[in-house]
């Protein structure tokens, strides 16, 4: 509790009222995160989970469950989740690092970066295109073909936009994966390198790992398929690294989430970037898509944000039309991302108006809409004050 805030005998009734409400106490934090996401893990079989919370310049984490069910090891803050698509944020950040430094522009056409998918519609796609599904008919994940770049590449220049559709948002692992090779090669470094020196390392995200280190490993959760109930982790992948291979501890996905909201000092090029990323380009019939970021209006109903994250989002091709003028404020906005890998699934929203944001990470993929639904009701009931 916040110990400024405490009335005594020498405050008047008037200056106490006046005061700013105190944030919850750890314990009623951990009561309500335990009736909320107890019945979810017991629905969904979920062997652990973390959540964390961000409201008003302080962190609250609840913990449950194992990290790895045949050793017995239990989650705490220091387990390492997959964050799956939750990476895509981290891929975007990088991407608008390379533009506020001027080592391209979000506008630049694909082909600008790779010459040879010129004049193909693939290479006609903006970079900006690319960092907000904007593709009309780009597969969720790169096709079988696709085994190494140069079958990838073959694959792209054969790649055919859906006839008569215009730029449809197409949820694809395609495009964010291209974007961050093409930002790295821009930093004239690997994926993996160019994501550490320059956004992950000057954010201070010190367990955040596209490669976890063998001294880390012990801290690595492992995830459970949801038909087999097998112990699995990421599989190597084409793009991988790019689409969905980070894994992170929830100390550092809250520092990011206050990043997010700007309660974080950082570096004034990647302050300017988070910002960028934040920006509404595309309209949905949910939600405005920013960069990889979901943005909905705040106060937003259940229903909405639940359409927001059904499965035909990610599945199938859905209209979306590009704004005349990007959206650039953050008052009145719910910024919105799921994440998931065979094994793990999470979730992220952070409402700036509220200063408030919350993390969730689980060692099952759990279905999108009642993760979602969990977290939603968490941050309602926070933001309603019973304390």
């Amino acid at each position: 509790m916040n110990h400024r805030y405490i009335a005594t005998g020498l405050f008047t009734a008037s200056l106490a009222l006046s005061l700013p409400a105190v944030a919850m106490s750890e314990q009623a934090f951990q009561a309500r995160a335990a009736e909320v996401f107890k019945p979810l893990m017991e629905k969904y079989d979920v062997p652990g989970l973390a959540v964390g919370l961000t409201w008003k310049g302080k962190h609250y984490v609840y913990t449950q469950g194992m990290a790895d069910r045949a050793a017995a090891i239990a989650v705490d803050s220091d387990t390492l989740f997959e964050l799956g698509s939750l990476s895509k944020t981290f891929n975007v950040t990088l991407a608008a690092l390379a533009q506020q430094r001027s080592l391209l522009s979000l506008d630049d056409p694909v082909a600008k970066h790779i010459p040879e998918l010129g004049k193909r519609p693939f290479g006609a796609l903006s970079l900006m295109d690319l960092a907000t599904h904007h593709s009309s008919g780009l597969p969720l994940q790169p096709p079988d073909e696709a085994k190494d770049d140069a079958s990838l590449m073959v694959w792209l220049k054969q790649w055919q936009p859906l006839a008569g559709r215009g730029h449809e948002r197409a949820y694809s692992n395609v495009s964010i994966g291209m974007l961050g090779r093409i930002s790295a090669q821009a930093f004239g470094q690997p994926y993996a390198q160019a994501l550490h020196n320059s956004v992950l390392q000057p954010l201070a995200l010190q367990h955040t790992y596209v490669d976890v280190p063998a001294t880390q490993m012990k801290h690595y959760a492992y995830g459970y398929a949801r038909e087999t109930n097998a112990a699995i982790r990421v599989n190597p992948g084409m793009l991988d690294a790019e689409a969905y291979g980070l894994k992170s501890d929830i100390d550092d996905m809250l520092r990011f989430v206050d990043i997010n909201l700007g309660a974080v000092a950082i570096p004034e090029q990647l302050s300017a970037a988070i910002q960028a990323t934040h920006q509404g380009v595309t309209r949905t019939s949910e939600f405005t898509q920013a960069m990889i970021w979901e943005r909905y209006p705040w106060p937003v109903s259940r229903e909405r944000l639940l359409a927001g994250n059904a499965p035909a989002l990610a599945l199938e091709s859905q209209p979306a039309s590009r704004l005349s003028t990007r959206e650039i404020s953050e008052q009145g906005v719910l910024f919105s991302k799921t994440g998931s890998t065979n094994g793990f699934g999470g979730y992220v929203a952070f409402i700036p108006d509220e200063e408030i944001g919350l993390v969730l990470l689980a060692n099952r993929n759990v279905p999108l809409e009642p993760r979602v639904d969990a977290a939603f009701t968490l941050l309602q009931q926070v933001l309603k004050g019973e304390r």
